[in-house]
């Protein structure tokens, strides 16, 4: 296994940015191949450049949802989310319940790979918290019912 680890950071040392993702010199390839097979430097470049995309993917991941929190963190207050409940906002409960399901889920997967710190999730709690309630509501009167403030408890 160290064999490999030593090849993958030579790889990785000699690789250079070309127009399909990384590549290796014919002079790399010359020098690696006193002590590598032609298929083992193979694998070991598809490796890094899989290893090197896994962590633009991981950044670029982080980034959209940082910033789907902060847009989805802003239906939170109950006057916001009174609106799209309303119908008075661009976004449907439905629209943001799907988007809100996939960043929290995005968001268990990036906690294992955030170096830094996680983003403010206090506006995003909120939504999911109204958005449950909006379930737990459909569920109880069901689509036909129309209850009056007073049953629904506001």
């Amino acid at each position: 296994m160290g064999r490999i680890v030593d090849l993958c950071a030579e790889v990785a040392a000699a690789a250079d940015e070309g127009g399909e993702g990384l590549i290796l010199s014919p002079e790399a390839w010359d020098e690696l191949r006193e002590d590598w097979k032609d298929e083992d430097i193979e694998d070991a470049l598809a490796f890094v450049r899989d290893s090197l995309l896994q962590g633009e993917l991981v950044d670029a991941a982080d980034s959209l949802s940082a910033e789907l929190l902060t847009l989805l963190g802003s239906f939170g207050t109950a006057a916001s989310f009174a609106k799209v409940e309303a119908g008075e906002a661009r976004f449907t409960v439905e629209m943001i319940a799907r988007l809100a399901r996939r960043v929290a889920r995005l968001e268990e997967v990036l906690g294992g790979f955030r170096d830094g710190a996680r983003p403010d999730h206090r506006g995003f709690g909120a939504l999911r918290s109204r958005l449950m309630d909006v379930g737990i509501e459909r569920e109880m009167w069901g689509p036909d019912d129309d209850p009056t403030e007073e049953e629904k408890g506001h």
